[in-house]
């Protein structure tokens, strides 16, 4: 008989061990509706690489490049 209880024992603990996995697993699951509620849940729950950082910091303080527009380009107009 204690043979028969400490294997129940045993069993009951396996079983809440199991059960314990299955909800933490459950509990990470989550669906989005879209890819852009993916991709904001990953934004925030993902760290941004410390290099890659400070080169998009550079970048974004050189501000953006003055391109001419499309007529000068093609009819020749000044460089400005």
């Amino acid at each position: 008989m204690n043979q028969q209880t400490k294997l129940n024992s045993q069993g009951q603990e396996h079983e809440q061990q199991q059960t314990s996995a299955q909800q933490t697993q459950q509990a990470s699951a989550r669906e989005f509706a879209t890819p852009e509620e993916l991709l904001r849940h990953d934004a925030l729950h993902t760290p941004v690489p410390p290099t890659i950082a400070q080169r998009l910091q550079e970048s974004i303080s050189k501000g953006p490049a003055q391109a001419r527009p499309w007529w000068k380009r093609l009819l020749g107009g000044s460089n400005q």
